[in-house]
């Protein structure tokens, strides 16, 4: 808190005004709505009320200029002396000396438009709700230098709440998260998709490649683990007789962070029985369609200065053809000591250990192919030893029926004809749990509940899993996952960074 700050709550404190108002004052109108519908329609804007903070004061003697912030944008305010010639020290002491920038107030007036031609509220009252104890970091810019700038990223991340006060477009960039959120939510309901929640805490764990959280119950003297996904429990809802499932799901993974990964994301997942992944996929090209659409007006959008367009139909291309195409090389016919040395060339490490012969493949295709891929890319048929609870191909059992769909460089959704025989899914669980004992962090557990479920029969299963904060970075044009989730973490305050090793 600032000395001089705390200072004059006392002043105000002395004069009887509470800095930290418990009265209600609810606005009547915001400074958006003011600025776009004053010019038209003067009279309903006789008797105004709004709130937010004191974003600026230009002080003139018995006349004096500001701007409020509210939660819509900025608009200028005028206060007179005259105003307040029943209590003069509203205006000469409070407004001129004891408000600072960055306090929350509530004004009432009516608006004009001033010489210059701007949009004015005239106060002719007006409350303190909260004193700010800090100095907000206000840009201010002169010819050579810009004052108190809040760009740092890290401590914007960490003080989102001072990110928020100051930046209107990041304000402007969650709003546009919640509307993705909505329409994707809306046209999933519109086909009679019925939206469900599962458990994050699970005793088993499983439905992708990932270290969890761990933690212990208690009352049970049981482990348990944040979800990494929630597949397997809306698979067990499409057994127990719901035609398609979805969930918006906070998932948890222990990996690393990056501006693409954060611990804690999320992702809307949905399944559908009796369909398959040819059927999602054009599924998948309506839906991002109508995001794009609804978020900015055009199926075309810039993203780090690349023009996408997400005009249906996408690109497709298989799994391995696209490597071919990219490496100049058919993998499939490599030895693996051939793909090490191809990796090796390449300057990228080998997968931990225990790895596969796919896993040496998809190294490949992670970090050389799937950059590669700017505009929106359905990538086919992945190998069955990396895709464990997809449905082998039925034209070719090396690979399953399943697609990614690549965005800029990076995969934004997967999506599966989802294995419903209980006999391979057994097998693949338990070559997955063979690699768990050989120490394969992120190997799938062998989840013994799910298998018996599938043993009472599912029907063909359409399988989903949409990346909201990727998305999100696409359609806002974020350089960074952070930039996208209002509170990522962040290593502790005053801790150092860990160093590398020499």
């Amino acid at each position: 808190m600032e000395p001089l700050r705390q200072e004059k709550l006392q002043r105000l404190l002395a004069l009887g005004i509470p800095p930290y108002s418990g009265e209600p004052f609810p606005p009547n109108t915001t400074a958006a709505e003011i600025l776009r519908f004053y010019p038209q329609n003067k009279l309903d804007f006789k008797q105004v009320r709004l709130a937010g903070r004191l974003w600026r004061k230009r002080l003139m003697g018995k006349a004096s200029f500001a701007v409020l912030r509210d939660e819509s944008g900025d608009i200028q305010l005028y206060f007179q002396r005259d105003d307040f010639a029943h209590k003069p020290e509203l205006y000469d002491e409070v407004f001129k000396k004891l408000l600072d920038l960055g306090d929350i107030i509530g004004v009432e007036g009516f608006v004009f438009t001033t010489k210059t031609g701007e949009i004015t509220v005239h106060v002719q009252n007006f409350r303190l709700l909260a004193k700010c104890l800090h100095p907000l970091p206000i840009e201010k810019a002169t010819e050579d230098k810009v004052y108190a700038a809040f760009t740092d990223p890290e401590l914007r991340y960490r003080m989102r709440y001072v990110d928020l006060i100051v930046h209107l477009g990041v304000r402007e960039l969650f709003r546009k998260r919640t509307l993705i959120v909505q329409t994707i939510r809306d046209f999933f309901n519109s086909r009679n998709f019925l939206e469900v929640e599962t458990p994050i805490l699970q005793p088993v764990y499983g439905g992708a490649f990932a270290r969890p959280f761990t933690t212990h119950l208690e009352a049970l003297d049981m482990t348990l683990y944040l979800r990494i996904a929630n597949e397997l429990y809306l698979k067990r809802l499409i057994i127990g007789g719901f035609p398609g499932v979805y969930e918006f799901s906070k998932d948890f993974r222990n990996e690393g962070i990056d501006r693409f990964h954060n611990p804690e994301f999320t992702q809307v997942e949905l399944y559908v029985a009796y369909q398959d992944y040819y059927w999602m996929k054009i599924l998948v090209e309506e839906l991002l369609h109508e995001v794009v659409q609804k978020v900015h007006g055009s199926p075309k959008i810039t993203y780090q200065g690349k023009e996408i367009d997400w005009t249906p139909p996408f690109r497709t291309v298989t799994y391995y053809e696209a490597l071919k195409d990219v490496l100049g090389v058919e993998v499939r016919a490599l030895s693996n000591d051939e793909l090490k040395n191809l990796i090796a060339q390449r300057g990228l490490p080998l997968p931990e250990p225990p790895y596969e012969r796919a896993d040496l493949i998809d190294t490949l295709f992670g970090k050389v192919v799937e950059p590669s891929f700017i505009q929106p890319t359905f990538v086919m048929d992945y190998p069955v030893e990396i895709s464990p609870l997809a449905r082998r191909h039925r034209h070719d059992p090396t690979v399953t029926e399943r697609f990614e769909l690549i965005v800029a460089g990076k995969e934004i959704a997967n999506a599966y004809s989802e294995l419903n025989d209980p006999i391979d899914q057994r097998e693949r669980l338990l070559r997955q749990a063979a690699l768990r004992e050989a120490g394969g962090m992120e190997a799938m557990p062998m989840d013994a509940d799910f298998l018996r479920a599938l043993e009472y029969g599912m029907p063909p299963t359409a399988g989903l899993g949409l990346g909201i904060d990727r998305l999100t970075m696409l359609l806002t044009d974020a350089p960074s996952i952070q930039e996208v989730i209002f509170f990522p973490l962040l290593r502790p305050e005053n801790k150092p960074a860990p160093q590398e090793d020499a």
